[in-house]
């Protein structure tokens, strides 16, 4: 074996390394790339179980008020059966009439409380912040299902960042001018672009329109711009109460820490 010889091997052996180098470097671009995908639908995954959750509590109060009505309506059928009974016999026949009327608003009763049409948030110059945050929350959640993919996601990060929001919105008055902006936001603008885009034919859906963008397109951005929005009052709201309690910690020092004596 010649120089030449070794000369070859060492260069054979040289570009089966940088061959290995560069399958190692693609290897590990793919890896993150995984990874951050994992990693988003996690996240994804978490935002839509948190968003069940606060569904499924707030289903089971209206269930709770529903069984009241229910049994305060069948108590008020029976009393004035009974009391009709006192003055004329009903007799079997008005007997089963008063059973089959309770039964009738009872079914009523639970068919409307079942029934989940996507609406608007319904608001009200008295609601509380904190419940229409509950509600966005719940229209959210019910429309999301119908909205494509990239909106899902937007939805997904927009009802993690409502329990902060009902959070500091609970503790201001409802006609702080952030509340005031934080409501609309949720009551009026954002609703009315879900509802719109629902209305747009999904043949339509992906016509690019005089700036090239899709209505798929408009209503990822439109969302984002509204989450951003949302956040940003949340967290101006937040610092304003965190300079209130250093304010008030700093008055508490200035009056009552003890002071040293020369």
């Amino acid at each position: 074996m010649n120089e030449r010889d070794v000369a070859n091997i060492f260069d054979r052996a040289n570009a089966s390394f940088e061959k290995a180098g560069e399958t190692h470097n693609r290897v590990a671009v793919s890896t993150t790339r995984a990874d951050n995908v994992l990693a988003r639908i996690d996240q994804r995954s978490g935002a839509v179980t948190d968003a069940r959750r606060r569904e499924l509590k707030r289903l089971n109060s209206g269930l709770v008020q529903t069984l009241v009505r229910i049994g305060v309506t069948v108590g008020i059928i029976s009393l004035t059966a009974i009391g009709i009974g006192l003055v004329i016999p009903i007799g079997m026949f008005g007997f089963l009439a008063a059973v089959g009327l309770a039964i009738g608003v009872a079914a009523m009763l639970i068919f409307n409380n079942g029934k989940r049409a996507l609406v608007k948030p319904n608001v009200t110059p008295d609601l509380p912040n904190g419940t229409m945050v509950q509600r966005f929350d719940s229209y959210l959640y019910r429309s999301r299902a119908l909205l494509p993919a990239p909106a899902q996601a937007e939805i997904d990060q927009l009802s993690q960042a409502l329990p902060p929001l009902k959070q500091v919105l609970e503790r201001v008055p409802d006609l702080d001018p952030a509340a005031q902006d934080a409501r609309r936001l949720m009551s009026v603008h954002m609703p009315t672009l879900v509802d719109r885009y629902l209305h747009v034919p999904a043949a339509y859906r992906g016509d690019p329109d005089g700036e090239g963008k899709t209505p798929d397109q408009r209503l990822v951005e439109a969302l984002a711009a509204g989450r951003t929005a949302l956040s940003d009052i949340s967290d101006r709201l937040a610092k304003g109460d965190l300079a209130a309690f250093e304010t008030q910690g700093r008055f508490i020092e200035s009056r009552y820490k003890e002071k040293s004596i020369d």
